[in-house]
């Protein structure tokens, strides 16, 4: 348990200082620290010497309580399942105001006159206040916030997921707390704070109904776009680790459903027993099914079912589609039921419109999950992709396969499971599908977003505050650099220069490059040029392709209307 509440902690910790906190730290300035600024000589007017710890404690309260039962309660009351977050918007609009214009605040604490001291007045309801940030306000997500939100959503809730939250919560709340106590410090030592008690009142006001309005418009997100993640390689480094993994299924990752996943091994060279297939859920939509209509399992008795989590974006994935499509074509009449997974890696991989044209492009006829919320995704304690999860006529996972290869063990599998379900069928003759699985060393996927950039080779510090750079002298390998000026998003880079380019030197068999928009891009590769024409939903592309991996060195120049996101390679 002690182990379960460091972990909490630290990870709330790190989310508190993450740039997710960004879009509150004037709310609590203001309105958190130096509204309870204490008296200092005859210049200040006591206000509240525990507001700061008050915010604090109202927004530890509410994001625990919300997290672990909001969603449960709502469901029970038939209530959307934003109201919480609506209803803190309106909250915080009417304390905003109500700090703005003093004689509305005076209507607001006529319904609550019976209570002593009026403690919902914007002067001393600190913990009113807190309540609404913690309602409206949703970190940055990790491992530990998906641990509780998945026993939340579940109802699952027992004494190691409470610790878990709480601690997590104080974690994320300590920075805030330190920010308002910077705030009332502030408020006392400068001489202008004090001679505006007023200005300040009204200034927490607007930064708090711009918050509300901000958080209506997803104004925080575009922020995060901007501002790099500089937490990401430290949340890794945390989440990791094989210690924060065990205690964090104690927390909630694992339930009954999926508990006895780990009885399966990958590469298995024998069918195993890994409990009953957890339900598929939190499925934004389906297609290829009759009507578009949702498919459970329970359906499926007496069916062997191929659950494949996979994004249409992913290389790994596109090369492993194949062969489940050949697998499905060739033994859907004789009982192999497949259903893909769709679990967005991108952004752009939550359109439907985009993984239709995916799916359409790869050849997928077979049933496609929308798992936008990773729901299902999180239901499996999947990690991969691709990912394979086989299930017999009786409903009990046989098999689970991550990432690529092994295909022919895995057909197999799926021949022995046909045949123990119907032990007098002949089924047809194998597929016939080229593995084309990479083998040795070959650069690793390389995302050009600022966050999770991680084999940039130029001179410039890669970030989203530089936008201007030159290819360096040398190029180690495996990495990759700009030339000319671009545009550096959260989930991809815009040239902003004609002629902008990118060099890559690489070591694969495939090289491909993941792009959206419309125009034109020119391929430079061992002395040979080439142009590639972009146009339509977001989607990989083959720049090279060779018999055997070797090494080269690759360059990339864009025209205008393009994004980039990653190279991949095989």
């Amino acid at each position: 348990m002690l182990t379960l509440a460091l972990i909490g902690f630290v990870g709330g910790l790190i989310t508190g200082i993450s740039p997710c906190i960004l879009p509150v730290l004037p709310v609590i300035f203001f309105s958190g620290g130096a509204q309870g600024a204490r008296e200092s000589g005859s210049d200040i007017v006591t206000v509240s010497r525990w507001r700061p710890y008050l915010v604090i404690a109202g927004l530890v309260v509410s994001f625990s309580v919300f997290t672990l039962v909001g969603s449960l309660l709502l469901a029970l009351l038939h209530l959307p399942q934003d109201f919480i977050r609506w209803a803190g918007l309106i909250v915080l609009v009417l304390i905003g105001i109500g700090l703005i214009v003093p004689k509305f605040e005076h209507i607001l604490e006529k319904p609550f006159s019976w209570i002593p001291q009026r403690s919902v007045s914007t002067e001393r309801g600190g913990f009113f206040l807190g309540i609404a940030l913690g309602a409206v306000y949703v970190p940055c997500a990790g491992p530990v916030l998906a641990a509780i939100t998945v026993a939340g959503s579940t109802g699952r809730i027992g004494v190691e997921t409470i610790v878990l939250t709480v601690t997590f919560a104080v974690g994320a709340a300590l920075p805030l707390l330190a920010f308002a106590l910077a705030g009332r410090r502030v408020a006392e030592r400068v001489r202008s704070f004090r001679k505006h008690q007023r200005g300040i009142r009204m200034t927490g006001g607007i930064v708090m109904i711009a918050l509300a309005i901000g958080l209506v418009f997803n104004v925080p997100q575009l922020l995060q776009r901007v501002i790099p993640d500089y937490t990401s390689a430290l949340q890794d480094a945390f989440g990791g680790t094989s210690q924060v993994e065990e205690s964090l299924n104690l927390g909630g990752l694992v339930n009954d459903q999926n508990k006895d996943l780990d009885q399966c091994h990958n590469n298995a060279t024998v069918l195993e027993s890994c409990g009953t297939a957890p339900d598929i859920t939190g499925i934004q939509e389906w297609f290829n099914t009759p009507e578009n209509a949702p498919i459970a399992l329970d359906q499926l008795k007496g069916k062997v079912v191929l659950i494949d989590f996979w994004a249409y974006s992913c290389i790994n994935c596109q090369r492993s589609v194949p062969h489940v499509t050949a697998w499905y074509e060739r033994y859907k009449d004789s009982g192999l039921e497949v259903i893909g997974i769709h679990s967005p890696e991108y952004a752009f991989e939550k359109e439907p419109r985009n993984v239709r044209a995916g799916a359409e492009a790869l050849g997928i006829d077979y049933p496609v999950a929308l798992d936008n919320t990773l729901s299902t995704w999180t239901n499996y304690r999947n990690r991969y992709w691709p990912a394979h999860y086989l299930i017999d006529a009786n409903g009990v996972v046989r098999n689970v396969q991550f990432g690529e290869g092994n295909y022919e063990a895995t057909e197999g599998f799926i021949r022995q499971l046909l045949q123990d379900a119907n032990p007098g069928e002949t089924l047809p003759a194998r597929t016939d599908v080229p593995d084309t699985t990479p083998t040795g060393s070959i650069t690793p996927e390389t995302f050009f977003s600022p966050n999770k950039a991680t084999n940039f080779g130029g001179d410039e510090k890669y970030s989203a505050l530089t936008t201007s750079f030159t290819y360096p002298t040398t190029l180690r390998a495996d990495s990759f650099a700009l030339d000319g000026d671009w545009k550096l998003d959260g989930q991809f880079i815009t040239p902003r220069s004609h002629d902008a380019g990118i060099k890559i030197e690489y070591h694969a068999r495939e090289v491909r490059i993941v792009l959206a928009g419309s125009g034109t891009v020119t391929v430079t590769e061992a002395g040979r040029t080439r142009t590639l024409e972009v146009s339509g939903t977001p989607r990989s592309y083959r720049l090279v392709s060779t018999k055997g991996t070797s090494a080269g060195e690759l360059e990339v120049r864009f025209g205008d209307g393009i994004q980039a996101y990653s190279f991949t390679f095989g």
